[in-house]
């Protein structure tokens, strides 16, 4: 919703620069406009990037600067800081006040942007440019359209570009919309992120992260969210078509995170920082008083467009619970199919199995026994590799995993080891890397003589799992349609062997 409201009020602007200009006109251009920065993700904003601070600053210098010169000329809007005033519009227009708040709450939209990467640039930065650039260019602007709405009543078509002299408004609409591509391009870049940390911590199907560039391990692109959002992002513009029309979509997405924000504030600051209670109910009853007065007030208009972030975060949540859920069941069925380590080795060892050069690699989610794709592969081929090494690929609740901390190797008998890797959310895992980082514990794997064995399960959603039929079917989907784990972990495909087998679940 963030690249289609915000580059669409910035498009808007050619109407008051050009007056009579159809409506037509500026979704088309605002359509062009979004499918060229869809289109370009996937060369990386390692080079675009570069221009986006410098021109971002022009756009909060410019906004701020339009703002104050009409404030000097209307002073009485500084008079709108007085509470009182609130206070009295309330008093007056009851219920209709309280409406209003829906709208009101729009001048504040936008700064999650500012937190969309916060990850990636850390507190820091983000606050020097929020207390320092955004909040008084910001503040400034919206007092300056305040003071002309005093001065001039009619100027309420358009507030923001009738700040301008005429002679300006065409490079202000320039800069308007390179900066909503700035802001589109920061939402899109933080679904990236979200999208690979989802994966890594089990709440989506494997998906295609490319890192763009060497230099910057935050600068991702993930095609199948790409295409996502740009699909769903363009059939928001044809639908809405004006900036106004969104207002209420975008309205209950914001204040919808925002509650959801304080609730996990609340949790954290409970669980991990050990607040006392008194304190975090004291708090967050401050933050839900201004979170719910905004919620409610959108909510009067999920009729009018406010349904849309609803019904698109619930399929979202459906999807991601459902894998989730799904993949418990599966290791589950998974683990009573393995069988412990102990038993097999000594096994092998009574029946001296056959063994050949090379090292064999089977990558298991099970940490405590012999992986099923093993036990099929000594089954069908009664043979195995000199080296053969069970890999399972941990996913930590941090971001990054320190180096010390990636690997855990076992040496067992009869050539065996057991490897475990360690990866943060926001890393990607690949498996030649993790047996080149294995050879200090001993473990050596030519490549050219390393095969790999991996499973693929073919889904029949007909088992007495606890998951109705539909979300059985569901996950089966999913299950197909992910990425192979030969491509998700940079495995080279002329050395992967895979087994099949059926599971009902």
């Amino acid at each position: 919703i963030t690249p289609a409201i915000s580059v669409l009020g910035a498009v808007e602007g050619l109407k008051v620069a050009t007056p009579g200009l159809e409506p037509v006109v500026v979704v088309g251009i605002t359509v062009v406009i979004l499918f060229a920065l869809f289109v370009v993700q996937k060369r990386g904003t390692g080079g675009v990037g570069k221009a986006f601070g410098p021109l971002t600053l022009v756009w909060f210098l410019t906004i701020g600067a339009l703002g104050f010169v009409e404030i000097a000329r209307e002073p009485r809007i500084l008079a709108a800081a007085n509470p009182v005033y609130a206070v009295r519009f309330f008093r007056e227009h009851g219920f209709a006040g309280f409406t209003v708040l829906g709208a009101v709450f729009l001048a504040v939209t936008g700064a999650e942007a500012l937190y969309a990467d916060i990850g990636h640039f850390g507190k820091k930065p983000i606050r020097l440019a929020f207390f320092a650039l955004v909040l008084p260019a910001l503040l400034l602007n919206y007092f300056g359209q305040g003071a002309l709405l005093l001065r001039t009543p009619s100027a309420v078509t358009n507030p923001f570009y009738l700040l301008a002299p005429r002679w300006i408004l065409y490079p202000l609409l320039i800069v308007a919309t390179f900066a909503a591509i700035v802001a589109s391009q920061a939402l899109i870049s933080g679904a990236f992120s979200l999208a690979q940390q989802s994966v890594q911590l089990g709440y989506s199907p494997r998906l295609t992260i490319v890192h763009t560039s060497s230099r910057e391990h935050g600068q991702i692109y993930v095609p199948e969210v790409n295409k996502a959002l740009m699909v769903g992002t363009l059939l928001i513009v044809l639908g809405f078509r004006s900036a106004d029309a969104l207002g209420a979509a975008y309205g209950i997405a914001v204040t919808g995170t925002m509650a959801i924000t304080t609730m996990l504030f609340a949790v954290i600051a409970r669980s991990r920082w050990g607040w006392p209670l008194w304190e975090v109910v004291g708090l967050v009853t401050c933050f839900f008083a201004f979170d719910f007065a905004f919620l409610g007030a959108n909510a009067l208009k999920i009729g009018q467009g406010g349904w849309v972030p609803l019904v698109i975060a619930l399929a979202i949540l459906t999807l991601m619970t459902t894998w989730k859920r799904g993949r418990t069941i599966l290791a589950e069925i998974m683990h009573r199919s393995s069988m412990p380590l102990d038993l097999l080795l000594a096994d092998i060892g009574r029946k001296r199995v056959h063994r050949v050069p090379g090292t064999a690699v089977f990558m298991t989610s099970v940490s405590d026994g012999a992986p099923v794709v093993l036990l099929h592969h000594l089954k069908h081929n009664k043979v195995l590799h000199a080296q053969v090494v069970l890999l399972s690929v941990v996913s930590a609740d941090v971001p990054e995993v320190d180096d010390a901390e990636r690997l855990s190797v076992t040496a067992l008998e009869h050539g065996f080891f057991r490897v475990t890797a360690s990866y943060g959310f926001m890393e990607t895992a690949n498996v030649p890397q993790i047996l080149a980082m294995s050879e200090r514990f001993g473990l050596r794997a030519r490549p050219a003589d390393t095969s790999y064995f991996l499973g693929r399960e073919r889904l029949i959603p007909t088992g007495r799992s606890r998951m109705v039929r539909w979300r059985k079917k569901l996950f089966s989907f999913l299950s197909r349609n992910a990425l192979s784990a030969t491509e998700f972990f940079g495995i080279p495909p002329n050395r992967v062997v895979e087994l099949g087998a059926q599971i009902e679940f």
